[in-house]
């Protein structure tokens, strides 16, 4: 995630030496951890007290409501802070700061449906996500340098699989559970880096499909890993398996845990497939050329929604141009109703019978045969270099 923010010094008198307008950019470091077992019950307890304290916030919430009263994340914090020494004194040994984000989150949470952006609030579940922020203020969490360690209040020193990539202050850190293992997001206030020289490189276009996960103008194929298709069998017997267990026994959570690592292992396979695609995407061009899809009508379709799913290629656009704009490749997107597909590539005849099926385009005035997905992506290079009207 990247987000750009300028900080302009005050004008200095005269003879004084001017400073520069420093470019500050916000960027985010998921970093997988290797919590001891206790480091990993507290995180569990840390993830509770949040999950407590957001109900709670509900509850309050609710009853107001009920009597015609609107009550803020403030007004419902202060009547906890009024009883939780008294009712709730376990929470001495956790992060009190946990509890801070966890109401200003429920804040947020119903202003988004006051607003009628977001549904009415949900009570958070046990099994549902884990997740809590730990940090107090600016760098309140160290991370080590020479090390891979993570410094956390009231947990101490954290082992983590690689270092923090990026240099500057820490402005957030949340603590969440994926699968089997935990992650720190840390948000990181840094400098904005020299983009590279972008001049001479050439334009591309991109056409992404579910056959093939991306198609470029230049010839470059990248193939669909289509993940949750190679492990569907696998992970429909584990949840018959699932099914047939007494719910919430020790036979249901070892079932459950097995179920929750089959669905990160497949989010990791396409994860990887994606990261590695748009790297090696953005290297080397100075603009891109990508369709704009309607993913939402298209999931309409029930005979393709499941390998749309499947695909992520939302996601996979989303990737793709947040690591261009950090290398300052320009990314043109073309009308919803471009039709890239149905537009020969060399004379820009229409062909309106095309159907999925089709594979190859075969133009009926030129006579060119070329790859349905490789014409698509001609046409956007077209668009992107402004040869093409959309």
């Amino acid at each position: 995630m990247l987000t750009t923010c300028q900080h302009h010094h005050p004008p200095l008198k005269q003879g004084s030496t001017r400073y520069t307008v420093t470019q500050m950019t916000h960027k985010t470091h998921n970093i997988a951890l290797r919590p001891s077992a206790e480091q990993a019950q507290a995180f569990r307890q840390h993830a509770g007290f949040r999950r407590f304290v957001y109900n709670y916030a509900l509850s309050a919430f609710k009853e107001g409501l009920e009597n015609g009263e609107w009550r803020s994340g403030r007004t419902i914090r202060t009547g906890f802070n009024a009883r939780k020494k008294k009712e709730f004194s376990w929470h001495s040994s956790l992060i009190a700061r946990v509890a801070s984000h966890a109401f200003d989150d429920f804040d947020t949470a119903c202003k988004r449906w006051k607003n009628k952006l977001a549904k009415f609030p949900r009570y958070k579940r046990k099994s549902g996500k884990q997740s809590f922020r730990v940090d107090n203020k600016r760098n309140s969490v160290r991370f080590d340098g020479n090390g891979k360690r993570i410094l956390l209040p009231k947990i101490g020193w954290v082992r983590t699989f690689e270092t923090l990539r990026f240099k500057g202050d820490i402005m957030r850190v949340v603590i969440k559970k994926r699968g089997h293992r935990w992650f720190a997001s840390i948000l990181v206030e840094t400098e904005d880096s020299v983009k590279p020289d972008l001049r001479g490189l050439p334009t591309v276009g991109i056409d992404v499909g579910i056959n093939s996960l991306a198609t470029l103008s230049d010839g470059r194929v990248y193939k669909n890993p289509r993940a949750f298709r190679r492990l569907e069998r696998k992970l429909a017997r584990l949840q018959r398996s699932l099914s047939r267990s007494v719910y919430l026994s020790q036979n249901w959570r070892k079932k459950k845990a097995k179920v929750t690592r089959l669905h990160y292992r497949i989010s990791c396979i396409r994860e990887d497939a994606h990261q590695k695609a748009t790297s090696a995407i953005v290297r080397g061009v100075s603009a891109i050329g990508i369709e704009t899809l309607h993913v939402k009508g298209m999931l309409k379709n029930r005979h393709i929604a499941k390998a749309l799913q499947d695909a992520a290629l939302g996601g996979f656009l989303s990737k793709l141009a947040s690591k261009a704009a950090a290398l300052g490749v320009h990314v043109v997107k073309a009308d919803r109703f471009f039709a890239s597909s149905k537009t020969c590539s060399a004379c820009g005849y229409k062909k309106e019978d095309l159907t999925l099926a089709d594979r190859t385009f075969r133009c009926e005035v030129c006579g060119v045969s070329v790859d349905r997905d490789l014409n698509a992506a001609i046409n956007l290079t077209n668009v992107a270099a402004g040869l093409t009207e959309t």
